[in-house]
This record gives structure tokens, sequence and C-alpha cells, in this order.
């Protein structure tokens, strides 16, 4: 089939280089948005998607929006059978959608109807899901609710991050893309509709959505910094300054009493401690403002926190 893929992020990467090397279809243009400023710097840079395309010479379109008639006469003038697509970033609207004879077909790395929307994977981890996935489905204009092509289902380990579940889902993913396009064309597949029962949302997280509460159960805490690890990380304040934060970890249970307040930092010889609306943790990687991310243990040695220093709150004067 002749093929427009749509993509940006890393994620998508894997899916575009599985349809590249499919001798059974044909990527004649890729759809991305557009290049956007990245690292300190803030440099415009091109999507991943984009840097694969181009590398392998495929037309890379970047509209600021692919819902204008310009746009949708300069899709239609690739004459796709199919638009496969996975992570975009931007709703398509009835025209677009019409345009491939045989529609669009998104790769959700989530097991619709559960989490639709933008962060899928976040969700679940967020959620103490122990299983997720990802689903194929006819794109519609509602939001993840077209109906469904096939799914692959994936174990959530206790440590998962975001970053690494969406590493191997997107892995995956591209394996059950392909085999859905290779289906459609074959006409072996058939979309069946998403249950009614069962529907969550999963919106875009922001930078304030990863701000940790240090009142919560530490079991929430673990879950929330797993869930934004990578992007768009998790950070708590110490005074005016804003601390990155990796995962943590659960103490063993002869540590439970220890009788930290949520927030209170503990410094001991070989771990950073700090209370939580429940048990401690100990504190991981610990980044900054304006330095690299670094083992909790040296970063308490820079910055001496007192014995009566909190996460989340103003310093105590010493």
């Amino acid at each position: 089939m002749r093929l427009v893929f749509a993509g940006t992020p890393a994620a998508a990467v894997p899916s575009l280089a599985a349809l590249l090397d499919s001798p059974r279809h044909d990527v004649v243009a890729v759809l991305t948005r557009p290049d956007a400023p990245t690292g300190r710097g803030r440099k415009l840079a091109a999507s991943p998607v984009a840097e694969l395309a181009a590398g392998r010479g495929i037309p890379v379109l970047r509209p600021v929006t692919p819902n204008t008639p310009e746009f949708v006469a300069e899709l239609a003038a690739y004459e796709p059978d199919c638009c496969p697509v996975v992570a975009y970033g931007a709703l398509l609207k009835p025209p677009v959608l019409a345009v491939p004879s045989k529609g669009w077909v998104n790769l959700h790395f989530s097991l619709l109807p559960a989490w639709r929307g933008a962060a899928p994977v976040q969700a679940g981890i967020r959620h103490g899901d122990e299983v997720g996935g990802a689903t194929t489905f006819r794109l519609e204009p509602g939001m993840d609710t077209g109906p469904v092509y096939g799914v692959v289902t994936e174990t959530i380990g206790p440590r998962d991050t975001a970053g690494e579940l969406l590493m191997r889902l997107s892995g995956s993913g591209a394996g059950l893309l392909l085999a859905t396009l290779d289906g459609i064309e074959d006409g072996t597949v058939t979309p069946v509709p998403q249950p009614a029962e069962g529907v969550s949302l999963a919106p875009k997280v922001t930078v304030a959505d990863a701000e940790v509460d240090w009142t919560l159960p530490a079991m929430a805490i673990d879950r929330l910094i797993r869930s934004v690890t990578p992007e768009p990380g998790a950070w708590s304040t110490l005074g005016q300054e804003r601390l990155g934060l990796g995962p943590v970890r659960s103490l063993e249970r002869a540590d439970y009493a220890l009788g930290l307040a949520p927030g209170e930092l503990r410094v001991e010889k070989r771990r950073v401690l700090v209370g939580t609306g429940s048990t401690a943790v100990e504190l991981g990687e610990v980044r900054a403002a304006g330095k690299r991310p670094m083992p909790a243990g040296d970063w308490a040695r820079g910055a001496r926190p007192g014995p009566d220093t909190r996460l989340g709150t103003p310093a105590v004067a010493r």
C-alpha cells in the first residue's frame, strides 16, 4: 500500500522504520510536527521521525496545522491508500481523515478503551496498572474512540519508568502496526467497536502535575515519580530552589518506624531518606538547578541540608 506516515517523537521511530523496511508497503511521505526548540540552547531541531525520514530520502511534511484546505490538497496529491499514525501530536479533522481510501490507523500505547488521551503510559504507571499494552485502531474524530484492529500486551514491572515501558511498547507496537497494515491490505482484519465499559482518560501531563506531594503515601509517590520519568520529570522544592527527582526506593520493613514527617530529610552515611504520608522513602538521583543529575548522597554532601530541612516547604534557617 501507498502510505503517508504521521508521527513525531522517538517512540514513533520503530514503527516508521518497520514500514520503511517492509517490502509490502511504500512510504511516500512523512507527516510530523514542525521543528521545535530543544536543549539548553533552545535551538530548533527536527523531530526524531523527521530525521529518520530525511535520512532515508522520504519527503517530510511539517504543517503548522494539518487541517487546512491547503494541506488536505497536499496530502491528497500523494494518493495514500492508508495513513498510519503514531504519536503525531495534533488532532485530525474529518476532511483530512477522509483523504486515504483505507483510513488512518493509529497505534496507541494502551489497551483501549483504557487511557484514551495524550499520556496513556504515564497514566497506567501512576494508577498502578500491572498490565499495559498497545492498540491499533481506525482513527475517527473522537479522542481514541475508533474501532480496534488488534492489541499487544506488556507486563508493567514494579520499577518500570514511563520511559522504559514506552521503549518496550514502541518496539512491540511497531510489529502490531505492520501486521495490522498487512491485514488491511489482505482484507483479513476487521475493526471491532470499543466496548462502552472501561473507558478512562489520560490527559497530557504538565510540569505542575509532576510536583511531588510528600503527604501522599509512599506507594503513590513512587508511582508518580516513575510515571513522569524522564518527561516532564518529577520535582520538589527546597526553599526557593527546585530539585529534580529520579525514582525513589521504598524502605525495608525494619525501617518503617523512622518517624519522619512528610518531606522531612534525613541524611545517613549511605542514603538520603525523606518522609511521606506513610513510610519514608530513599531518594535516588537529585538534579539541582543548573546541574546534572547526581546520586542523592553526593547532592546532600554539597547542599548540606540541616536536621529539620523539609522538601516541599521553605528551608529552615540554620
